[in-house]
């Protein structure tokens, strides 16, 4: 995805409130008030189930965990959250375990996604948990063919955190798949550098502007994510 993690990539101590990311950056145990980004930017929330992207699009957003259809922020931003396809699918599908028509939100989801990038000029803000690589393709290439940058901001927690996370908002993810999520996780931050490793990049790689690693207390820590007027 980009270059492994070095001296050069870390924040020191005296991390600037606000931070304008560039390339890969990580601000594990920082202390951040705003990152910024251009006004054209898709940025990707990404993480485990569990790891807190929904709570960051509600915090930061204002995208409300009852929300059926995407948010418009007063800024202009739009936040797809997978949970508003949710919410909106379960009046005709909530009858029936939602192990079953999973597959449909996560097909709406993505069609939401390339619909916005697609039909709006402004900022998108994106729920997904980027461990799969067909969506970070299909994702960068959406973003490629409106002509945006692709930002990142990948939520890192262990995953007893994650799984905690799950049992808190009453939405758990099978043991099976929840291991699958976690292990390519953490290839996909080994492939980073952000575990202490020197490891070759990612050799399909997802083409960001940045990417933005942030551990809880950081993400919690940050209190408004701005971009910038066109």
């Amino acid at each position: 995805m980009t270059p492994p993690l070095d001296s050069s990539s870390a924040v020191p101590a005296s991390t600037p409130r606000i931070i304008t990311p560039i390339a890969l950056l990580d601000l594990r145990a920082s202390e951040v008030e705003e990152l910024r980004y251009p006004s054209t930017t898709v940025l990707v929330f990404a993480g485990v189930p569990g790891a807190g992207k929904s709570t960051a699009l509600h915090r930061l957003f204002g995208s409300g965990p009852d929300a059926e259809e995407p948010v418009r922020t007063a800024s202009g931003a739009l936040i797809l959250d997978s949970h508003h396809t949710r919410n909106r699918l379960r009046h005709r599908l909530g009858w029936a375990p939602y192990s079953l028509w999973r597959p449909l939100v996560h097909l709406a989801h993505y069609r939401a996604i390339r619909d916005a990038l697609r039909d709006n000029d402004g900022p998108v803000a994106i729920h997904d948990c980027a461990t799969f690589r067909w969506s970070r393709r299909l994702i960068t290439r959406w973003t490629t063919q409106s002509h945006r940058e692709l930002h990142m901001v990948l939520i890192d927690v262990p995953a007893e955190q994650a799984r905690s996370g799950q049992i808190s908002r009453g939405r758990s993810v099978n043991n099976l798949a929840f291991t699958g999520h976690c292990r390519r996780w953490e290839t996909m931050m080994d492939s980073l550098g952000a575990r202490g490793t020197l490891l070759a990049p990612d050799p399909q790689p997802l083409s960001c502007t940045s990417v933005v690693i942030i551990d809880r207390p950081t993400l919690h820590a940050v209190s408004r994510i701005a971009f910038d007027p066109a």
